[in-house]
C-alpha cells in the first residue's frame, strides 16, 4: 500500500508539474502579497480611525476640565466654596480619565507607527517582487519560445512529428505504388497477364523489342569502344547501324542502282 501511494503521488506530481505555469504561480502569489498588503493598510488605517477617536474624547474632556475650572473660581469669588469644592472635584475625575486616554492614545499611536513601518517595508517588498516577477516571466516566455523554434527545427516537436509522419506516410505509399506498377509491367510484358485492352504484346513483337533493346545495348557498347581507342573506323561502323555490314550492303546495291 505504501509503495501504491508513494506511485500515486509521484504520478500526480509529475502530471501537476506538466500542467504547472510558472507564470501563472508568480502572478497568484503576486496578488496574494497584494491582498496582504492591503489588509495592512486597514489595520493602519483602523488604528488611525481609534487614534482619532481618542483625540477628539480628549479635546472634550479638557474642554470639560477647563470649563469646570472656571465654574469653581466663579464660585468661590461669589462665597460659594461648596459649589467650588464641587466643581473641583468634577474636574480632578476628569482629569484621570484625560490621563487614561492619553495612555491609551501614545500606545495606538505606538501601533500605528509600527504598522505605517511595516506596511511601506511591505510595500517595497512587493514593488521588487512584481519586479522580478516580470523579468521572470519575460525570461520563461523567451526560454520557452527558443525551445518551441529548437524543436521544430529539429523536428521534436509533437506537431513536427506529426507532419514527419505524414511525410514518411506519403513517401512509403507512393514507393509502393511505384513498385505495384513496376511489377505490373513486367507481368504484362512477359505475358503473365492479360492487357485487357487489347493491345498486349505478341510473342514476335517482344522477341523483336528484345532483340532491339541489345541491339542498342551493343551500339553503346562500341561506341563507347571507339572513343576509348581513338579511331574513326568503329564510330563510322557505327552510325552505318550494324557493325559495318551496312556499307558492304551499300557497295553491293550501288551496281544495282547503275544499271537500272
Amino acid at each position: 500500500m505504501k509503495r501504491m501511494g508513494m506511485i500515486f503521488r509521484a504520478k500526480a506530481n509529475k502530471a501537476l508539474d506538466r500542467a504547472e505555469d510558472p507564470r501563472e504561480t508568480l502572478d497568484y502569489s503576486y496578488q496574494k502579497q497584494l491582498e496582504l498588503l492591503q489588509k495592512v493598510r486597514r489595520g493602519v488605517a483602523d488604528v488611525a480611525t481609534s487614534r482619532k477617536r481618542l483625540e477628539l474624547q480628549l479635546n472634550q474632556l479638557q474642554g470639560q476640565s477647563s470649563k469646570l475650572e472656571d465654574q469653581g473660581r466663579k464660585a468661590l469669588a461669589l462665597g460659594r466654596e461648596d459649589l467650588a469644592r464641587e466643581a473641583l472635584s468634577r474636574r480632578a475625575a476628569l482629569q484621570q480619565q484625560v490621563s487614561d486616554l492619553e495612555t491609551q492614545h501614545q500606545t495606538l499611536q505606538g501601533e500605528e507607527e509600527k504598522l505605517t513601518l511595516a506596511a511601506q517595508r511591505l510595500q517595497a517588498k512587493v514593488d521588487a517582487f512584481r519586479t522580478k516577477k516580470e523579468t521572470i516571466k519575460a525570461t520563461y516566455t523567451a526560454a520557452q519560445a527558443q525551445t518551441r523554434i529548437g524543436e521544430a527545427f529539429s523536428g521534436i516537436s509533437e506537431e513536427m512529428g506529426d507532419v514527419g509522419m505524414a511525410i514518411q506516410r506519403a513517401e512509403d505509399k507512393t514507393a509502393q505504388l511505384q513498385a505495384r506498377a513496376g511489377a505490373i509491367d513486367e507481368l504484362l510484358a512477359s505475358g503473365a497477364l492479360d492487357d485487357p485492352t487489347g493491345m498486349a504484346k505478341d510473342d514476335i513483337t517482344a522477341e523483336l523489342d528484345r532483340l532491339s533493346g541489345g541491339s542498342d545495348v551493343e551500339l553503346e557498347l562500341q561506341r563507347m569502344k571507339a572513343e576509348l581507342a581513338g579511331g574513326s573506323a568503329p564510330k563510322q561502323a557505327i552510325e552505318g547501324g550494324d557493325g559495318g555490314q551496312g556499307a558492304s550492303r551499300a557497295e553491293q546495291e550501288r551496281p544495282r542502282f547503275d544499271k537500272q
